[in-house]
């Protein structure tokens, strides 16, 4: 199989490297509701946040393999109005933490760096293939 060189690889400087050092070990020892299951009605609609605490977003829905039964994908909404302009961000699931001080999802990435992370519009859903899955979790430093 040849190589592939992902559109979006992720690079990161020695201090984005130290700060998510920082968050790896800072991260709230609560992220589960009590249980290990969390029913996707109460994950729909959830805020996103930035490790600076910054809201970018919410969960529009999340995208379940039909094989492994495993949750690939949270989608979170970003931008627009009433579903007017909005973008639509596949995070993988095992990048976000649930904060239950904020009561939201915490993703470690910025509002500027969001920015650079593969998205779509409401009517340009992608074919979420292996491919595309390794784009997503490659952008996000998380194995696919």
């Amino acid at each position: 199989m040849e190589n592939q060189t992902l559109r979006n690889q992720p690079s990161f400087s020695e201090d984005e490297l130290a700060r998510r050092a920082q968050f790896d070990r800072s991260r709230p020892l609560e992220r589960d509701e009590g249980a290990n299951l969390i029913s996707s009605a109460k994950v729909e609609g959830t805020k996103v946040f930035s490790t600076d605490g910054d809201h970018l977003g919410h969960i529009d829905h999340v995208m379940i393999g039909k094989l492994s039964g495993r949750v690939e994908y949270s989608v979170m909404s970003f931008g627009g109005f009433l579903g007017i302009n909005e973008s639509y961000f596949p995070i993988p699931w095992e990048s976000l933490d649930y904060d239950t001080e904020r009561g939201g999802y915490v993703v470690n990435i910025d509002k500027d760096r969001l920015k650079e992370a593969p998205n779509y519009g409401r009517e340009a859903a992608p074919d979420y293939t292996e491919r595309f899955g390794h784009e997503v979790y490659g952008f996000y430093g998380v194995p696919y």
